[in-house]
């Protein structure tokens, strides 16, 4: 188990590829700021 292992978040990142151990960034996961003087009705 190492650097060659495609089963481990090490052997992914050695061999360039994503799975469940090492997702991708997701598009999503920032919030938007909120503007302060508005308020949400």
């Amino acid at each position: 188990m190492g650097k060659g292992d495609k089963k481990t978040k090490r052997g992914k990142i050695n061999i360039g590829s994503y799975g469940k151990l090492r997702p991708k960034r997701g598009k999503f996961k920032i919030k938007p700021k909120t503007v302060k003087g508005t308020k949400n009705k």
